[in-house]
């Protein structure tokens, strides 16, 4: 089976083929004119999809050694994401289906980026035996899920304010690092010390609060946000750039440490054998480097994607697809799929 992926969820246009499994093309797009705004800006997002599609597509499928007319399937992101540029991908994928009389398979962003982990070396893996948790820290979703063999999944975790890599971002912006910061905060921590200053870690065993953290799988990051912009003023310009790896380090210590240890207690509380990480923070060689020690130390087995495929791409989408297809799910020539902004709208809950 060929199936055609497409994701355009956010600043990222993308178009993949999977052929009987096997990745023969994945071809992703990052948008550069944001950087200056020091975030996505929604509308520029739409515009640059809207230039770059067919484009991205075509290379998708050239460099698959495939014509569209062999193609069996296609499959685009139906959210979440910004709604304009899910729209793009989405409507140019359920076109294209119905030019060419083949089924269209709506997948979720978020799903997609659960099942990535088990990409390997470019071919799709099914995933582990059993449940397994599923950290997922992707722009602006960060979720703790108990994945089961069937697919489905039930959200046991979520983050209560910003997201880790609104954190990571945001506490960039305040360092003066670009945008993404996420990683320039992960190559300035390579050289600073993460113990330099000890930021809020909250609604863990390091939290300074009374409020009880066991069994609480929630996140919360914006105290830290706080914490990071109330210390910066009161440090004088010269030695916020003299300690600046090392106050990027502990900033990401403090937000890694919360990730590492909030998954290591799910898999712990709902004794399952198996974690994964995905998403564009999955990326950062922190987290990697923490997580599978903490792994380790607990006999866990750690599913972690390649970092090609931790930030949004269209493999991970067509694979999904794909996975779904060989579950029993049903491919329909159905081309009226709505787009939708929000995790909730489109998630599926064990």
């Amino acid at each position: 089976m060929n199936i055609l992926g497409i994701e355009t969820s956010c600043d990222e246009t993308s178009g993949a083929v999977l052929c009987d499994g096997q990745v023969c093309s994945n071809v992703v797009s990052s948008q550069r004119c944001h950087t200056h705004f020091g975030g996505v800006v929604p509308e520029l997002a739409s515009r640059e999809h809207e230039r770059l599609i067919v484009s991205i597509v075509d290379a998708a499928v050239t460099e698959s050694n495939i014509t569209k007319n062999e193609l069996d399937v296609i499959a685009a992101t139906a959210g979440p994401g910004l709604i304009g540029a899910v729209m793009v991908g989405l409507c140019f994928a359920q076109g294209m289906a119905y030019a060419l009389k083949i089924p269209f398979v709506p997948v979720n962003h978020i799903e997609a980026h659960i099942f990535s982990p088990f990409i390997d070396e470019g071919r799709s893996q099914p995933p582990p035996e059993g449940a397994f948790v599923s950290l997922t820290v992707s722009g602006g979703h960060t979720l703790l899920s108990m994945v089961s063999q069937d697919l489905s999944y039930k959200v046991i975790g979520r983050t209560l304010d910003d997201a880790a890599g609104e954190a990571f971002d945001k506490t960039g912006k305040m360092l003066g690092l670009p945008y993404p910061a996420g990683p320039v905060i992960d190559r300035l921590a390579e050289r600073g010390d993460p113990a330099f200053h000890q930021f809020p870690r909250a609604l863990t065993s390091q939290s300074q609060t009374s409020k009880s953290y066991h069994g609480n799988f929630d996140f919360s990051f914006s105290g830290l946000k706080t914490s990071v912009r109330t210390w910066l003023q009161k440090q004088t310009p010269e030695f916020i750039e003299i300690h600046k790896a090392d106050i990027a380090a502990s900033i990401q210590d403090a937000i890694v440490s919360v990730l590492v240890e909030k998954t290591i207690s799910a898999a712990r509380s709902h004794h399952v054998k198996s974690v994964s990480i995905a998403g564009g923070v999955s990326a950062n060689s922190a987290l990697r480097k923490i997580m599978q020690e903490a792994c380790d130390k607990a006999g866990i087995r750690l599913h972690v994607p390649g970092v090609v495929y931790s930030t949004d791409n269209a493999a991970m989408i067509a694979t999904l697809a794909g996975l779904k297809l060989s579950r029993g799910g049903r491919a329909e020539h159905r081309y009226n799929i709505a787009p939708y902004a929000s995790f909730a709208a489109g998630a599926r809950y064990a």
